[in-house]
């Protein structure tokens, strides 16, 4: 298209849970409500319209067995792309992925550096692996290397207990997390268990991944600090063949899993209700694939999240969290068009009709 051309998105424009407008307009690659004067070249769309949509726990760069070469990477956030993501926040990786910015063609990526991890207490190849004496030095590390966020692991199967349990002393994620603080940068922390959760948030801590280990004696507690949680339910889901491989070596920690998973709806429920942030993420790279944002809001949907708080959970209320537009005024047009209403039915996610990043319709 000429630098005049535009495109008009026509139907109806989910700028926000109560914000509804008829149409908006494409004006140099950002976002517009009014009718552009002398536009010489007009290409419509026509349909339901939202922000696009968030992956707020995703990996691009990391594959299952550590960091992956850039067109793997490539395919991994094209992926993602393709099903409607537009905003990620990469929650954890050990590959650069920088060279993405300076792509108009794919999602845009707010990193929180490199996972840091216990010694010979995540996965291999993932994490930097310390020990406590060590962390706020790599949480300053890691500060200043991501995008104002920085994760931790905040519990791993410990072998000799043969089970979930925490891996940081309460002083040490104190420590670490003012230094976060300090720099800028939010925290957030894998976590499964139960025994993690209260020294984490005590301490300040920002947001916990998964919180499949939520309690009712800490849902308030959550609620109360205005923690997040991000359950990426499509990856608990996945717990049951975890545990069934694990059984022989590790049965304590085989039905660990097991009870965590049999509860998992029930505790996102709990955490909704009580008032606790809960944003969708997928936990794509690693073991799962991309692609997977709307069957994650599905997921949360058969929690008991009411349809549009779902919905919420991976546009408008997920880009307001991690500090980055929607469809306002003047804002890159990042947006996802569908045949029928999601509010209605939050399935159609999984079947964009057009995708257009940056104001350039790639999909």
């Amino acid at each position: 298209m000429s630098d005049r051309a535009v495109l008009h998105v026509r139907g109806r424009v989910l700028a926000g849970p109560e914000d509804v407008r008829d149409e908006l307009w494409v004006v140099g690659g950002r976002v517009s409500y009014d009718r552009p004067a002398g536009a010489r070249d007009v290409t419509t769309v026509e349909g339901w319209a939202l922000p696009g949509l968030v992956d707020a726990h995703c990996h691009v760069g990391l594959g299952a067995h550590g960091p992956v070469d850039a067109d793997v990477a490539e395919k991994q956030a094209l992926t993602d792309r393709e099903a409607g993501t537009l905003l990620i926040r990469d929650a954890g990786s050990p590959s650069d992925t920088r060279w993405v910015d300076d792509r108009e063609d794919l999602p845009k990526i707010i990193r929180a550096g490199r996972h840091i991890a216990r010694t010979r207490r995540y996965i291999r190849g993932y994490a930097h692996e310390v020990e406590p004496a060590d962390l706020v030095a790599y949480v300053a590390r890691e500060a200043r290397r991501g995008d104002g966020w920085v994760k931790l692991v905040g519990d791993w199967i410990d072998r000799d207990l043969g089970d979930l349990a925490a891996c940081w002393p309460r002083e040490a994620a104190e420590a670490a997390i003012a230094e976060a603080h300090r720099l800028g940068a939010r925290v957030t922390a894998h976590c499964f268990a139960e025994d993690s959760l209260r020294d984490l948030v005590e301490s300040g801590i920002d947001c916990v991944e998964h919180a499949t280990g939520l309690t009712e004696d800490l849902v308030p507690l959550f609620a109360e600090r205005g923690v997040a949680i991000v359950p990426t339910l499509v990856n608990i889901a996945t717990f049951p063949d975890l545990a069934a491989g694990g059984e022989q070596r590790y049965p304590a920690w085989s039905a660990h899993m097991r009870r965590l998973h049999a509860r998992r709806y029930d505790t996102v429920r709990a955490a909704y209700d009580a008032g606790v942030p809960v944003f969708v993420g997928t936990d794509a790279g690693g073991s799962l694939p991309h692609g997977l944002v709307a069957a994650e809001v599905g997921e949360l949907v058969t929690a008991g999240l009411p349809p549009l708080h779902a919905l919420a959970a991976a546009t408008w209320s997920a880009r307001a969290w991690l500090g980055r537009p929607g469809l306002d005024e003047g804002a890159p047009a990042d947006l996802v068009v569908y045949d029928t209403d999601p509010r209605e039915d939050v399935r159609v996610l999984a079947a964009p009709r057009r995708i257009v990043l940056n104001g350039t319709v790639v999909g």
